[in-house]
């Protein structure tokens, strides 16, 4: 039995179909058309003029729904995927915060746990660690305490005992970072500059030694910095003059005003920008106060002007945006085609992720993970 969604303004990686149909059989896209194909006994769901986009996917995501990774119950995972999940996210990479070893690996151990049931609502990519090893001058809203240098037996030991670790984010300028990411490289892991202080050259050396990303591009980063009475160049500006370094942004508009986000995608091929949400526990919720991290040890945050802010107001604690925020951000605030903002949500994660054969675009012989949205992002349909 075949299914044909049709009457839908298809967003295929190359164009937008208006009027357009996707025949899909066996969860699997065999067909795009232009106008409504005659498949005889086929299934019809009419899509009603709406956008027919492939479901987002979010590669640094802490929470949502109430909940955080860090609570590190099976309940947590499960609210938070169906949370992103009514907001069009149809793959998620829970992300670590900076916490004790015990509460980092009873986080890996549930993922593990839920990633054996086979069942879930969303796809899961594996973990991302964000931290402990970072610089203090650029910790954000990571906890201090247990900010340290890379320890290569520490870092080898959770390899082996939880292979669900698919990214590692790290300053790559502290000693033992480079050596961590020929290890992380070696391992199919992805490694990510994150909360550093590094400057151009360093992240060329970095690059050198297997790091391929650079996490939340303006947040927890030097810009141009004087050293010495000079200018260099910083990590920021390292995205706009490598082309083989991806970054993922948090285009909430609020991290990122609209202005840089028109920067970034000036300077940065869209095929190398992926769109995440960087959630806390408030996203999808309408809390005025909420916990970064977990409910025992994390720390108390405000959410005020879309955003949560630490208490003293010195600095962002993460976004409480969704996926269709973002593109919303992207296409209406920010002015970037529609058909390359899917790509930043979809189809430029799907490839970092390493899914690119399965999920992240409308093309024969991908998983019909799709979605409907309005002129607004709003998501009316999760076809997933």
């Amino acid at each position: 039995m075949k299914t044909i969604y049709h009457n839908a303004q298809v967003i295929t990686p190359n164009h937008i179909l208006a009027n357009g149909s996707v025949v899909v059989e066996n969860d699997i896209i065999i067909g795009i058309e232009r106008n409504l194909p005659y498949v005889q006994d086929a299934i019809m769901i009419d899509v009603e003029g709406k956008y027919l986009s492939p479901g987002f996917i979010d590669i640094h995501v802490h929470g949502g729904g109430g909940f955080d990774f860090m609570d590190a119950t099976i309940e947590a995972f499960e609210k938070i995927a169906q949370s992103h999940k009514a907001h069009g996210t149809i793959a998620l990479m829970p992300t670590t915060l900076t916490s004790t070893p015990e509460l980092l690996e009873s986080v890996l151990q549930t993922y593990q746990e839920i990633k054996a049931q086979k069942s879930s609502i969303i796809r899961w990519l594996g973990m991302h660690i964000e931290g402990p090893y970072f610089a203090l001058a650029h910790k954000g809203a990571q906890d201090a305490r247990f900010i340290r240098n890379p320890n290569e037996e520490e870092y080898t030991r959770l390899f082996q005992q939880y292979p669900v670790i698919a990214r590692w984010s790290v300053a790559p300028e502290l000693p033992g970072a480079l050596a961590m990411g020929k290890y992380l490289c070696q391992q199919g892991v992805i490694a990510s500059i994150a909360h550093t202080d590094a400057v151009f050259d360093d992240v060329i050396l970095a690059v050198e030694n297997g790091y391929s990303l650079l996490t939340h591009l303006y947040s927890a980063m030097n810009g141009v910095v004087r050293r010495n009475t000079y200018r260099m160049a910083g990590a920021v500006e390292s995205a706009f003059l490598l082309p083989y370094i991806d970054a993922e942004i948090i285009a909430d508009g609020i991290h990122i005003p609209p202005a840089l986000l028109q920067l970034i995608v000036k300077n940065v091929d869209t095929s190398r920008i992926a769109l995440i949400t960087d959630a806390m526990r408030a996203a999808g919720t309408n809390h005025t106060t909420s916990i970064l991290g977990d409910t025992l040890n994390g720390q108390p945050v405000l959410i005020e002007d879309g955003v949560a802010k630490l208490p003293d107001r010195s600095a962002f604690a993460g976004s409480i945006a969704t996926m269709n925020r973002l593109v919303y951000t992207m296409w209406k605030l920010a002015g970037i085609p529609l058909a390359d903002c899917i790509r930043m949500a979809s189809t430029t994660p799907a490839r970092i992720a390493n899914v690119q054969h399965a999920i992240g675009s409308i093309a024969i012989g991908k998983q019909a993970k799709m979605i409907a949205f309005d002129e607004n992002v709003h998501v009316h349909q999760v076809f997933a």
